[in-house]
């Protein structure tokens, strides 16, 4: 008696657990990338990014889920391409990113909340996949580039230009 099956429990082609553990690292690195927008910005923050990278590595998942489960046709049979899933995923977080852009008046705002989310992303369908070093330096680079560049801005190259803003 199979009693995984009677409950609707899936045989995945990857174990579980690994499956968890990914979708874990995912949660951590994209809250690597959000703990600094929510720190440093009132957007998209810590929650948005955990849930972009989490949404994109389980999207991810079951696109090679469903990929090793169908069994190859040939050229009339079944098909199924796991990379048109990992293109709809990003697809999906650039139409996210997008609505965080917004202009107002001559200044165009959440260019860098656009990135961030769209990297996010990326973070969790490459921690998906088990690239799981190329996943955190990523999410550090990420971290570098948002924290160290503001600093960089605010202080060295425009600080009046932050003083006016708090005006």
């Amino acid at each position: 008696m199979d009693v995984g099956n009677e409950f609707g429990f899936v045989q995945t082609y990857l174990p579980q657990h690994i499956i968890a553990i990914r979708l874990l690292i995912a949660a951590v690195l994209g809250a690597m990338i959000g703990f600094e927008r929510e720190f440093n910005t009132a957007e998209a923050g810590l929650r948005t990014h955990i849930l972009i990278s989490v949404a994109a590595a389980l999207f991810t998942i079951l696109a090679f889920e469903i990929y090793h489960t169908i069994e190859p046709g040939g050229a009339n049979g079944p098909q199924a391409d796991p990379i048109r899933a990992v293109e709809a995923v990003t697809a999906g977080i650039a139409f996210l990113g997008a609505g965080a852009i917004f202009r107002a008046g001559g200044n165009v705002q959440g260019l860098t909340t656009g990135a961030g989310m769209w990297l996010a992303g990326a973070v969790g369908l490459s921690t998906a996949l088990g690239y799981y070093f190329i996943a955190f330096g990523v999410a550090v680079l990420a971290v570098i580039v948002l924290a160290a560049l503001r600093a960089l801005a605010h202080n060295v190259i425009d600080p009046q230009k932050d003083k006016t803003k708090r005006s």
